[in-house]
């Protein structure tokens, strides 16, 4: 994986998860900045999604539902990291409810230690976002600790969990599955 820019396509019988185009970016934008969405999730500008689309280090996904419509995105960072350790930076689903952001962190974990030398999988998730956590945790993340009022929002400062996932674990438990 860390040689050059990679095509990724992740199928699945319900969701595919494809590379962002730029074509795809009004629809990002605007659930990123729903109310149902930017109280969780960090915000990017148009720039920032443009710049993310160029970098062989940023896999930006957009989530299809298979009959073709469109219901989120996820960002993965870190793909040539040194370390080997690879950030979920992102995962913004607009159809809730339906159970796509569980089926796409399944997804996109599996492609990471399948495809890449990942040794740790990791992502950060707000304080009062219980529902992402409680997601993350059925996935196998663990709690690693918590990052105290790290991100200002406003007026006011909020604090991230940091979870993560290792290779051994992910294998132990795909094993178990």
């Amino acid at each position: 994986m860390r040689q050059g820019r990679m095509v990724m396509i992740i199928h699945s019988e319900a969701l595919n998860l494809q590379r962002t185009t730029v074509q795809d970016l009004a629809f990002v934008l605007a659930i990123e900045q729903s109310e149902l969405n930017r109280i969780y999730i960090g915000q990017w500008s148009k720039e920032e999604h443009t710049t993310a689309l160029q970098d062989p280090d940023i896999p930006h996904l957009t989530i299809w539902e298979s009959i073709g419509k469109r219901v989120g995105y996820i960002i993965v960072t870190g793909l040539q990291e040194t370390h080997l350790a690879v950030c979920i930076k992102r995962i913004v689903i607009h159809s809730k409810g339906f159970g796509y952001g569980k089926l796409s962190l399944r997804l996109v974990t599996d492609w990471i230690f399948r495809h890449t030398e990942t040794h740790r999988l990791w992502l950060d998730v707000r304080e009062h976002n219980h529902k992402a956590r409680h997601v993350y945790e059925s996935c196998g993340f663990t709690p690693e600790g918590t990052l105290r009022d790290c991100i200002k929002v406003g007026e006011r400062f909020e604090s991230l969990h940091i979870m993560s996932i290792l290779r051994h674990e992910y294998m132990e438990r795909t094993e178990r599955q």
